[in-house]
């Protein structure tokens, strides 16, 4: 494995699996279209982030358990300027999202994740629940391309429903200018605790990038973009 991304600490990953065991069962957690997740072979998973985050950590726990494929995640820079977030975030298998980690991990024919959002679509208000924010974010979409690895979109339209957040001017400028989150929110009735919703993760077939061939990449990028973006859209809608 290159040393830009060190293997994970096995039991502070057994940690996390306990941790996430009530949560599965508080939210009934499944995951729809499984099936669509290759068994071997680099993969990147594009998946939707929700304020909760958690339920993202379910969906990699319900992969592993299916496929016995631990995914890798590319995470925000936020996760490794706070020192405890970044020890912990580094012993289950997280690295700084940057091209370089994200190629190293494809090459080597990891399942990695991403979400392009990243914690801006966290923060969306309840206006703009089930909804995208990645703007012109098509880093995601350019790895894909130059590793020829398959995206493979996975979206959980009820965490958006887990709280209600509050639209605040307070958290845009906090986000701008730190990149740290501070939502207004509520859950359970008055309180912070998320809502005991049933979460399905429902994952779309994979996305297989065309060859990557040099000079057409920006049309590719942007083809594939909206392809992804289309794709998002649809696991979003959906409630079955």
């Amino acid at each position: 494995m290159p040393t830009t991304v060190p293997d994970p600490d096995p039991q502070v990953i057994q940690r996390v699996v306990r941790t996430l065991r009530p949560l599965q069962r508080y939210h009934r957690h499944r995951v729809v279209g499984m099936e669509h997740l290759p068994r071997s072979g680099r993969v990147l998973l594009v998946v939707h982030h929700s304020l909760a985050t958690y339920d993202g950590f379910m969906l990699g726990l319900a992969i592993f358990e299916a496929t016995g494929r631990p995914p890798r995640g590319l995470g925000d820079d936020m996760i490794f300027r706070t020192p405890l977030l970044r020890r912990g975030a580094r012993a289950i298998g997280i690295v700084p999202a940057s091209p370089t980690a994200g190629e190293d991990l494809l090459r080597a024919d990891e399942l990695v994740g991403v979400a392009p959002g990243g914690m801006w679509e966290g923060l969306r208000p309840r206006e703009e629940r089930y909804q995208t924010r990645w703007q012109g974010r098509r880093g995601f979409v350019r790895l894909a391309l130059r590793c020829g690895a398959p995206m493979l979109l996975a979206a959980c339209p009820r965490a958006d429903d887990l709280y209600t957040v509050y639209g605040s001017r307070l958290t845009d400028q906090v986000y701008s200018r730190l990149k740290a989150p501070l939502p207004l929110l509520r859950g359970l009735g008055p309180t912070l605790l998320p809502r005991p919703l049933q979460l399905t993760h429902y994952i779309a077939p994979p996305i297989q990038p065309p060859t990557w061939v040099p000079g057409r990449e920006d049309d590719d990028v942007e083809a594939l973009f909206t392809q992804a973006e289309a794709t998002m859209a649809a696991l979003l809608r959906r409630r079955d």
